[in-house]
């Protein structure tokens, strides 16, 4: 959400590239595919303004290509709701609506004449030879497909907002005291004497059969069955219904040529480059380069780039965004340093240093990837119409089974089944990969009530019915006699862990012994850890015992769980040192982060205050469907 608003004194040029790869990724990846209704709604309502559905997929495209851009990885629609990127992408909608609103509210605007003179000005948008360059305006343009009115609507409302924030930004002073004093509670350190107490010092008297029957009388609740359900069950999903798809050799040929391109496995080369300000000195360093008195990376480092900058991966010519550097990119020989490239928007020379050749495929080596992409595609063309007739079938008083029978779908009724999807035998009951998000919904519902659908993932759903319910019994203890022992085992060795180490703090408390006594008496090592800040977990100790470390003075002892909750651990503060005194240059620099977090709070305020007062509703529905975890229905 901050991102969204802050975002205004960033370059635009980066923003509008930004925007390019979410066009070519839903281009090149096919993801209007995955994200259907486009243009049919609203997702969400500011006030009297609109998200819509377009804005939102575009934005939430733009999300999941900027992690594909950190990660490297691609995430599929369904991944991104999992991750929350989703709710992330209509946030930064939202934040930015109720900015805008505002601004409208206050009557803030902005001529064309002055939008165009700051374009002209700005630095982003000028040329090698200082002046505005038309020419890489319009080619930007042309990529995005937008025209001026289109870019300076973009630009318009996000100068608006900037006028805004800024004003809150602007006002913000990180207070002396308030750098001093977070310098010196982070930066302070401490070193620390740890003992992991030895799990076999401690000695579990075999309990007698009295015992046992005391300890299960004591946690009757350990020792019940689970609540049982008799559920039935009726699936529908696109993976199902392409098992009777068949297409013929014919269906699959002219499948396959028409999507041909996405069966080809492109060539891709691993490319570096080094961007200039101007050709003069891309000319000048690549002299340096032929001449071999440079190497790359320090022609790189001299031109202001980090390694980062220079790498651009292994990379496919359709990934490259200007055509000029593709171009030479793919056309030139391995390790050779290429001629001085003019880009639309930089000029460049170029490396590549590794080559994976392409291949184009054919029919028949794909033909089974054709026939699943093709089934797949039917599959989830009918899900809309078995959908509506299973839900008339349900209107009609029919039950899961018979309405089954008739779709020739797959139905279970589990005779009982718990919230694991085990029956009382302990044997998995319904063998169905979305059973989990099923059981969740049947063990809220109640018997005998007619209950909504269950969206289980995409082109996927569930319908059931709850007919009987076994509540949890307790279990006889001549049953459970074993598990009752290991849990006296496993409780009783717990207490005495934690006995055993209280007296090991007790001693250390007492001043009179050293840590290595009391570690010998823990039956491990002493060990010493260093300079340990507060927000550090070193091995050997865990974020609980740093955090109780830090509440101790000089000489204090505590203990904590291990890791693995198996055991403790036993320290004590041998030494504390106050932070160092900032240096002008690092107290600048926190006083620098302090204040971006004072920005982040008001920011944060600013647009909660808003929503309270313009009021914002979210078509949950819609958000679904958009976020491509929901079909047509």
């Amino acid at each position: 959400m901050l991102d969204a608003l802050r975002r205004g004194a960033q370059g635009w040029v980066a923003k509008l590239l930004f925007a390019i790869l979410i066009v070519s990724f839903g281009v090149f990846w096919n993801v209007s595919g995955v994200f259907r209704g486009y243009g049919r709604g609203s997702i969400a309502t500011v006030a009297d303004r609109d998200i819509s559905v377009g804005q939102f997929q575009r934005t939430y495209q733009g999300v999941l290509e900027q992690m594909k851009l950190e990660g490297g990885q691609k995430l599929t629609a369904e991944q991104g709701v999992m991750l929350g990127l989703d709710k992330q992408a209509l946030e930064q909608l939202v934040a930015q609506a109720v900015v805008k609103v505002h601004a409208d509210r206050l009557g803030l605007a902005l001529s064309d004449e002055e939008l165009v003179r700051g374009l002209k000005s700005d630095p982003n948008f000028l040329g090698p030879d200082g002046k505005f360059s038309r020419v890489g305006f319009d080619g930007l343009l042309r990529q995005m497909g937008l025209s001026e009115q289109g870019f300076f609507a973009i630009r318009r409302e996000d100068e608006l907002r900037r006028q805004l924030t800024d004003a809150l930004r602007g006002a913000i002073v990180a207070p002396q005291p308030l750098v001093t004093d977070l310098s010196a509670w982070r930066d302070e350190t401490r070193t620390l004497d740890h003992v992991v107490i030895d799990q076999t010092k401690i000695t579990v008297p075999e309990p007698d059969e009295a015992k046992l029957r005391e300890t299960y009388e004591a946690n009757k609740t350990s020792f019940m069955t689970p609540e049982y359900r008799k559920v039935a069950a009726l699936f529908l999903s696109a993976d199902d219904l392409k098992k009777d798809i068949k297409p013929t050799d014919d269906e699959l040929k002219a499948a396959y040529q028409e999507s041909k391109a996405s069966y080809d496995k492109p060539e891709r080369r691993r490319i570096q480059q080094i961007a200039f300000k101007d050709k003069a000195q891309a000319e000048a360093a690549r002299k340096e380069l032929v001449e071999g008195s440079k190497n790359f990376l320090d022609v790189a480092k001299e031109a202001g780039a980090k390694e980062s900058d220079v790498n651009l991966g292994m990379i496919s010519k359709k990934q490259l965004i200007d055509p000029k550097i593709a171009d030479a990119a793919f056309s030139m020989q391995r390790d050779k340093v290429s001629d001085v490239v003019e880009g639309r928007f930089t000029t460049v020379v170029l490396r590549v240093i590794e080559i994976e050749d392409g291949k184009e495929s054919t029919f028949d080596e794909v033909k089974e990837q054709v026939r699943e992409k093709l089934a797949a595609e039917r599959a989830r063309a009918h899900i809309s119409e078995r959908f509506d007739l299973i839900e008339e079938g349900r209107n009609a008083g029919k039950t899961l089974k018979e309405i089954g029978a008739e779709q020739k779908l797959s139905f279970v009724e589990a005779e009982a089944v718990d919230k694991d999807n085990k029956a009382p035998d302990g044997k998995t009951v319904i063998d169905n990969p979305a059973t989990a998000a099923l059981l969740k919904e049947a063990f809220k519902a109640l018997p005998g009530a007619t209950n909504d659908v269950v969206e289980l993932a995409t082109d996927s759903y569930a319908w059931f019915d709850v007919i009987s319910t076994i509540e949890p019994k307790q279990k006889p203890f001549e049953e459970v006699k074993a598990a009752v022992k290991i849990f006296f085992i496993d409780t009783e060795r717990a207490r005495m862990l934690d006995e055993l180490a209280e007296k090991l703090v007790d001693r250390l408390k007492g001043g009179g012994e050293t840590f290595d006594k009391v570690a010998a008496d823990a039956g491990g090592k002493a060990e010493v850890t260093e300079t340990i800040k507060r927000s550090m977990s070193p091995p050997g100790l865990t974020a609980e015992a740093v955090k109780q470390a830090f509440t101790l003075s000089k000489g204090g002892a505590g203990s904590a769980k291990t890791s693995d909750r198996a055991s403790r651990i036993v320290f004590q503060v041998r030494e504390i040192t106050p932070a160092a005194q900032l240096s002008k240059e690092q107290a600048d620099k926190l006083a620098i982060e302090v204040r971006g977090e004072l920005e982040n709070d008001i920011l944060i305020a600013y647009v909660t205050g808003l929503k309270k007062d313009l009021g914002v509703s979210v078509n949950q529905a819609e958000l679904r469907r958009a976020s491509g975890v929901a079909t047509e229905q």
